[in-house]
């Protein structure tokens, strides 16, 4: 053979080895499905079917990972995402749109973010109480019981028409993220057959901050003798805010919670007060409430107890070194004795 056809065939080799390389090293798999900018796309002749999981990200296995990965979500109730394949997640709701007719809750709402202390409130069908009340247990999701507790009834409850309830819980915060609400309805007679209960997911609140809040006790309204504007502050865990001022005087709105009634405090300020406007300039936080303020308010020592609380609950911010209350704008002729 000669030199010139060895060395064609010495090139033809080189061509056919280049090719191979192209296609099965650089080119991969052969007759297989390839993910190419977020789509899958035939490389030869694949046997299988179009793969259906998404190319290119981690396929969602549930609501909550569709959302965080961006999806849209589909603003019914409960709410659902889709994702680019047409695959649609369900918010977990509970059992809460098969027990509408017999109870409803306005706060929390499933999924919402709750901690301590907490406000349960709905309405209920008259026969879900008993004695005016059914209880309630908090579980983490590991099933972990956390609190249980009495909701009692706001209304009239001998009757077959919605009564609104309250119930007021304070509770260890767990490590679980995630729990579980259960109100049960009263069930006197024990009888499987006569047990019923709501069960709405929740969420625990992780961010939180503690604030102080300031409130009397007994001896501090008391007799002449006593300081009454001398208040004593109970710390609370509240969710983290930049407005942390008006977080805590909305606290301090709400007065003490269930265990701080047994703790002894108590609050001189009525309920119904609402706060207009709060503003801190230059060391100085103006504050003004709506008249309820100092509605049927009399008595030096109910007044001055008042300021104090608001006083000393705003003056715990290293910003605040001068409060001024008023009313409706007003300033001078406020909580008068």
């Amino acid at each position: 053979m000669s030199n010139k056809v060895l060395k064609i065939f010495f090139i033809l080799v080189l061509a056919i080895f280049a090719v191979f390389v192209l296609r099965f090293v650089f080119g991969g798999p052969e007759d297989t499905w390839l993910c190419s900018n977020g789509q899958w796309v035939k490389h030869g002749s694949p046997s299988a079917l179009k793969p259906t999981e998404l190319c290119g990200e981690k396929q969602a296995t549930n609501f909550e990972e569709c959302v965080a990965a961006g999806h849209p979500i589909l603003e019914i109730y409960p709410r659902r995402c889709q994702m680019p394949n047409g695959e649609t997640f369900t918010e977990e709701i509970g059992n809460e749109l098969d027990k509408m007719d017999l109870i409803k809750i306005d706060n929390p709402r499933p999924n919402q973010a709750i901690f301590s202390p907490l406000t349960i409130q709905g309405q209920a069908r008259g026969y879900w109480f008993f004695e005016g009340d059914f209880p309630f247990k908090l579980f983490d999701d590991n099933n972990k019981l956390l609190v249980s507790g009495i909701a009692q009834a706001q209304g009239e409850w001998m009757t077959e028409d919605f009564v609104p309830f309250e119930a007021e819980l304070e509770f260890e915060m767990p490590l679980a993220e995630k729990g579980w609400l259960v109100l049960e309805k009263d069930n006197p007679s024990d009888l499987p057959e006569n047990a019923d209960e709501l069960r709405l997911p929740i969420l625990f609140e992780k961010d939180l901050m503690p604030i102080e809040i300031y409130f009397g006790t007994p001896e501090t309204a008391g007799p002449p003798d006593y300081d009454c504007q001398e208040v004593t502050p109970v710390v609370r865990q509240i969710k983290t805010t930049k407005a942390v001022a008006l977080a805590a005087l909305l606290e301090l709105l709400k007065g003490p919670t269930a265990k701080e009634k047994e703790g002894g405090f108590i609050t001189s300020i009525n309920s119904d007060v609402a706060i207009q406007e709060l503003s801190i300039i230059d060391g100085v936080a103006r504050v003004d409430f709506n008249d309820q303020l100092e509605a049927g308010v009399g008595g030096s020592c109910r007044v001055g107890a008042i300021r104090a609380q608001i006083t000393e609950t705003l003056k715990q911010f290293s910003s605040v070194d001068e409060v001024i209350i008023s009313v409706d704008g007003r300033v001078e002729d406020i909580l008068q004795p």
